[in-house]
């Protein structure tokens, strides 16, 4: 599998409705392990699925050598499939029963082909991936949404592939399941390219491919070793844009010294001529040699300030920052030691199955507390409870009268029908439409973009603007409650949300696998649920 790799040559993509993706997008995929990297919005899933053949290019071709596997972020499964016909093996296994039955028609033996040891395999594939337990005809509305993903990851494996394409494989995985797919892909030998938010991930990467608008630049190393490169790289450009500016103002100083030097020689040569005795037609001649003169002095240096200019912005874009949210909440302040909310004895169930039983939980402000725990361990609803927007099955909760705030998966928080600005006054009716604005754009919501309609923003920008009303709203929340908020945000999204909540001044009780962003929060309590029990934790071990 050494050779295997993809091949872009010269590969088009636009929209039906021509909005164009990638112009004239070349780059080779060599074997090894490749994270690719870029803002929402650059193509980084339209490229996946250009490669797996979802996608036709509209012009030039991409090319894959060997057996392709693809994993994409929305997985197309059906909540009544069996775990074998995700795998693709219900029909090689049902074929396999048969003949061991004695039925010995050659369609079984084609079926079955090569595949002889598929139990066994599949088998040792589930176990490498924490799924030994399910049984092959158990049905995916039964299993968690990481269960979901680990077994679609299974399924791809199962196909022995030569080029891996992995979208987002980390979400809505616990910890323990980000572990095994760490240790499965860490033992890759072919060609593997994964998209994914995941800081931990990224860093088992040999090379990062950083997706541009027409162009991929290549880094060697993991995502860390990329993150010193890029920052080496905006330091150099940012002295080259002190060096562009002083250039600019030099040559707009010359510019205009050379300007005035030439209206002083046209001034002593219009007094001088009468004194010269010259005949007016050489007197002429004289004066049209000196503004043709001067005019090419002036050209001279406006070009040369043209020149600093472009220079200056070619500068000032390679020095470009991602944007940070810099923002100050005093309203949201808790004193150390007040009880924001008291839970006892908290239980809670569905479909008749009892997810945690008498449960106890103390939050006081201003701490910021992790809670963490295998997939379907009840974490969410434990957020639902706390949150109250869902009452217990049994027990007692008692909460800061409306000032918790619960931000869930979904988002779905603000009116899709409504601007941002509108649903800010809504949260805040206080705010005059001067402060409304000012506020927005502290949150990177600037001029028009505050008066876009909350239903055609990106994820990043409807997490941006949800904090803008939660954070900001009337009375402010001193109890936060977060689920997943890094979920299907890229990692320019993720830095602005760390940057957001740290003007947040109240207690943050959040569930997330990002042991990244958990640090950059300043997490400083760790809750573990688990077998419907909440204990105290450490913070957990990092994946060696």
């Amino acid at each position: 599998m050494s050779d295997a790799y993809v091949v872009s040559s010269a590969m088009s993509f636009s929209w039906p409705d021509e909005t164009p993706v990638f112009t004239d997008l070349s780059f080779s995929v060599p074997s090894g392990r490749t994270g690719l990297v870029a803002p929402n919005g650059f193509g980084k899933t339209t490229l996946l699925r250009l490669i797996a053949g979802e996608l036709r290019p509209t012009s030039g071709a991409v090319t894959v050598r060997g057996v392709l596997g693809y994993l994409p972020q929305h997985l197309p499964f059906a909540v009544g499939q069996t775990v074998a016909q995700v795998l693709g093996v219900d029909r090689t296994i049902a074929a396999l029963h048969a003949i061991e039955a004695g039925d010995a028609r050659e369609e079984h033996f084609t079926a079955v082909g090569d595949n002889w040891d598929v139990v066994e395999r599949t088998g040792a594939e589930l176990d490498r991936l924490g799924l030994g337990e399910l049984a092959l005809d158990r049905r995916l509305g039964t299993l968690s949404g990481g269960q979901v993903v680990s077994l679609g990851l299974a399924a791809q494996l199962l196909r022995r592939p030569d080029v891996l394409l992995l979208d987002e494989p980390t979400n809505n995985l616990d910890e323990d399941a980000r572990e095994r797919l760490t240790a499965v892909l860490r033992g890759w030998a072919g060609c593997l390219l994964v998209v994914s938010h995941d800081r931990a991930l990224l860093d088992e990467m040999d090379r990062i491919a950083a997706l541009e608008p027409a162009e991929i630049r290549w880094y060697g190393g993991n995502h860390t070793a990329y993150e010193q490169a890029v920052s080496a790289e905006r330091e150099v450009a940012e002295r080259q844009v002190r060096s562009a500016e002083q250039d600019l103002k030099r040559q707009k100083r010359q510019l205009q010294q050379a300007r005035e030097r030439a209206a002083r020689r046209a001034s002593t040569a219009a007094r001088n001529l009468p004194d010269a005795g010259l005949a007016r037609i050489v007197a002429g001649g004289l004066k049209r040699d000196a503004q043709v003169s001067a005019g090419r002095a002036a050209e001279t240096h406006a070009g040369r300030v043209g020149d600093a200019q472009q220079r200056l912005d070619q500068a000032s874009r390679a020095a470009r920052q991602d944007d940070r949210i810099v923002i100050d909440l005093p309203d949201t302040t808790v004193p150390a030691g007040r009880t924001v909310f008291e839970g006892r004895g908290l239980c809670a169930g569905y479909d008749g199955r009892q997810v945690f039983a008498g449960v106890d939980l103390i939050v006081r402000g201003p701490e910021r507390i992790a809670l963490t725990g295998p997939n379907g361990s009840g974490k969410s609803t434990l957020l639902r409870l706390v949150g109250g927007e869902q009452p217990p099955a049994a027990g007692t909760a008692t909460r800061a009268d409306g000032r918790v705030a619960y931000l869930s998966q979904r988002l779905d928080l603000l009116d899709p029908a409504r601007t941002v600005a509108e649903n800010l006054s809504t949260f805040a009716p206080g705010l005059t439409d001067a402060q409304r604005m000012n506020l927005l754009a502290r949150f990177l919501f600037r001029g028009d973009r505050a008066h876009l309609p909350v239903r055609v923003l990106s994820g990043g920008e409807l997490l941006r603007a949800t904090l803008a009303c939660v954070l900001n709203a009337a009375p402010a929340p001193q109890l936060l409650l977060l689920d997943e908020p890094t979920n299907n945000l890229d990692l320019d999204s993720v830095a602005q949300l760390e940057s957001a909540l740290g003007g947040y001044r109240g207690a943050l009780l959040v569930v997330s696998h990002d042991r990244h962003f958990l640090a950059a929060l300043g997490v400083g309590r760790w809750l573990r649920l688990s077998g419907g029990n909440l204990v105290e934790a450490g913070e957990p071990a990092a994946a060696g």
